[in-house]
């Protein structure tokens, strides 16, 4: 009886393979064609897309009067429906000149604001600078609390109500003078976040143990620390209609190619988006090819390995509220290398880079090699191996590429239950979960020995990838990978394989080849790719340099 249902599942197999073989070229051609008029019809619909479209839109658009009531009629309209917008009403030069302070409670330093701004604003007498006795001017009032009164580390002078609006959402404090047409912000931004501490997904044995936070200001911070040089350039940018979200662009102005940063300013600048949440945002809005499985852009919260791509002429883009900074252009080689391959000597450095390789040829073909060569390459195993496997199998009712799909998707299941849950809970699930189901399911004769083993050493190998979006982007062709075996055996695999190189020779990376150095091929640089040979051999420049270009 179970012969006859693994029969006639096998038969299905075959009949729903060719199926597919002809049905899913064609859907998948349709699907990629409707995507790309999408895209076109956003770009195109983007110049016509109104702003936000609240009714403040003609209201904030509009420069600040000389009069101070029009200025705070205006700012309650558009912002003054929030309970935590606040409105301080202040007087200098004796009560002769009306100012008002507007700022959000939750963003300003509230310490920083009462001792350095309004105290020191109350506490003013007659404004110095004025003749005789008479009134002392809006300018002049300005200028001597600007000069001798406040106390701020940042003071600009903004003349439209959309920059109040937008310094007062950001946690900067708007001074208003009656009488100017200048509004006057002051920095006072509450920055309190974590502490520095070691990033939890690229854990190191050698090097630095402090990683970025969720504050822009530290992470340069932190960078600045280990730079110190005069060419290391900061480019600020917003990005977000809503959000406001603020973002830096961070390279050595002598090492990095002119074309790809004016590349990577091109596409920052067309971002139209009204939240940036995450700097995975940025990345999915820049990418060159967003139907690819692999990921176009590197991404770390370790400083030391963004200082190492900025030394080789790369480019970093840091974003507020994450610790996760952005890496372009990136290659192959970039995904499989880690810190601290460079702090430890050449030989064993070379030898985990090796591993990593390894790693990612098991996680993407080990379970399709093993479907392909049970299903329909049997010659193909020595005969010892091939008994073995076969006494393994035997009572398993469920044909080898189901019998994968099942563990493979079992074992993501468990991954991502860990991941979600409570850390050590999560350890927990994973470990025991990942047994019991297992060998639960050895006994019970739904899979076999063997097959457990493949998909324990498959899942042990996408995690020694140094990268996690590569990783993931491996875990993923693993399945399509398993289903060409399935279906053509081991002829599909190498189909599969052709498939993959052509796409990694046409994929690029802001105008870098993503098969750089291997495609086009330029052996000079092979000595930081496969192998990591030793630091004297080394240049600094890499086939990001601009040097390298000339």
């Amino acid at each position: 009886m179970l012969q006859q249902i693994s029969s006639s599942i096998l038969n299905l197999q075959l009949w729903v393979g060719a199926i597919l073989a002809f049905i899913v070229p064609f859907g998948l051609s349709y699907v990629f064609y409707w995507l790309k008029n999408q895209r076109k019809r956003r770009r195109k619909g983007r110049d016509k897309r109104v702003d936000g479209g609240t009714k403040g839109k003609s209201i904030i658009d509009q420069p600040v009067r000389p009069s101070l009531e029009d200025n705070l009629l205006v700012l309650k309209e558009v912002i003054g429906h929030s309970s935590d917008v606040r409105f301080r009403s202040l007087s200098v030069d004796e009560g002769r000149r009306n100012i008002a302070v507007v700022y959000i409670e939750g963003l300003v330093n509230q310490s920083a604001l009462q001792d350095h701004i309004i105290r020191p604003i109350m506490e003013v007498g007659r404004i110095r600078g004025a003749q005789d006795e008479t009134e002392a001017s809006a300018e002049q009032t300005k200028q001597y609390l600007l000069q001798h009164v406040i106390q701020a580390a940042h003071i600009n002078v903004v003349t439209n109500i959309e920059q109040c609006v937008r310094e007062i959402v950001t946690g900067n404090t708007v001074l208003l003078i009656n009488g100017t047409n200048r509004a006057v912000v002051l920095s006072t931004p509450k920055e309190k976040g974590r502490s520095i501490d070691e990033p939890v997904t690229e854990a190191v044995i050698r090097g630095a143990h402090e990683g970025f936070v969720e504050i822009l200001s530290l992470n340069i911070g932190l960078l600045r620390k280990r730079i110190k040089d005069h060419q290391l350039s900061v480019i600020p940018y917003t990005i977000g209609r809503r959000s406001l979200t603020a973002v830096s662009l961070v390279f050595m102005n002598d090492l990095c190619d002119e074309a790809i940063l004016n590349e990577v300013k091109r596409r920052l600048n067309s971002i139209e988006i009204d939240n940036v949440l995450e700097s995975g945002y940025i990345e999915q809005i820049m990418e060159d090819n967003y139907l690819s499985f692999f990921p176009q852009v590197q991404t770390t919260e370790r400083p030391d390995r963004v200082v190492g791509a900025l030394m080789e002429g790369r480019i970093a883009i840091l974003t507020d509220g994450t610790p996760m900074a952005l890496i372009v252009p990136v290659t192959i080689p970039t995904f499989m290398s880690a810190p601290d391959d460079y702090y430890e000597r050449w030989l064993p450095g070379t030898f985990v880079r090796l591993l990593r390789y390894l790693a990612a040829g098991i996680a993407l073909f080990l379970p399709s090699i093993y479907i392909a060569m049970i299903s329909y390459n049997h010659g193909l195993l020595p005969t010892k191996l091939a008994i073995s496997i076969a006494s393994g199998r035997e009572g398993v009712p469920f044909p080898s590429l189901f019998e994968a799909l099942m563990m493979e998707i079992t074992i993501e299941i468990l991954r991502e239950a860990g991941l979600r849950l409570p850390k050590p809970i999560g350890q927990a699930v994973g470990i025991v979960g990942g047994l019991v189901i297992g060998q639960a399911a050895v006994q019970a004769g739904i899979v076999s020995p063997v097959m457990v083993i493949i998909v324990a050493l498959t899942a042990m190998s996408s995690f020694a990838i140094a990268q996690y979006e590569m990783g993931i982007s491996i875990r993923l062709l693993r399945f399509f990978s398993m289903i060409s075996a399935g279906i053509f055996g081991i002829y599909g695999i190498v189909l599969f394989g052709i498939f993959i190189t052509a796409h990694l020779v046409k994929l690029k990376s802001f105008g870098v080849p993503y098969t750089l150095p291997f495609g086009p091929m330029k052996p000079v640089e092979w000595k930081d790719s496969l192998i990591r040979m030793p630091i004297p051999f080394l240049n600094i420049g890499t086939p990001f340099n601009k040097k390298k270009h000339k």
